[in-house]
């Protein structure tokens, strides 16, 4: 008998964001995806802790999110959430979306950077 590993129980949830991601979260999968950034692997919608990232390399323990406008009134929310992901051993690193879809090649520029310091 093979014991398998339990799923985490936000998986589903992260199954639907996947599904229904933003043109933001879009575009930064298509540039983070296969290993296009310096070859970092990266996942996305992934389950830490209580929370779910948008893309997370775990080789580096870095986590990028992306903010709408939602976000831009939920700063007490999105600092106990980035301080939950990083007592799991994260740096997170955040953009708004704006930035990801007019900038991308500065959005892509600034997780290089992170990426490095987190050697």
């Amino acid at each position: 008998m093979t014991l398998r590993k339990r799923p985490h129980p936000n998986v589903p949830r992260a199954r639907v964001l996947r599904r229904d991601s933003t043109d933001a979260e879009r575009a930064m999968w298509r540039l983070l995806r296969s290993r296009h950034l310096a070859g970092h692997k990266f996942r996305r919608q992934l389950p830490i802790g209580p929370y779910i990232a948008d893309f997370a390399c775990f080789a580096r323990r870095l986590v990028v999110e992306l903010d709408g406008g939602r976000h831009g009134i939920a700063i007490a929310r999105d600092a106990a959430r980035t301080r939950a992901i990083e007592r799991h051993g994260f740096r997170v690193v955040r953009f708004w979306n704006n930035d990801v879809l007019a900038n991308p090649e500065g959005v892509l520029m600034m997780i290089v950077e992170a990426l490095e310091k987190a050697r």
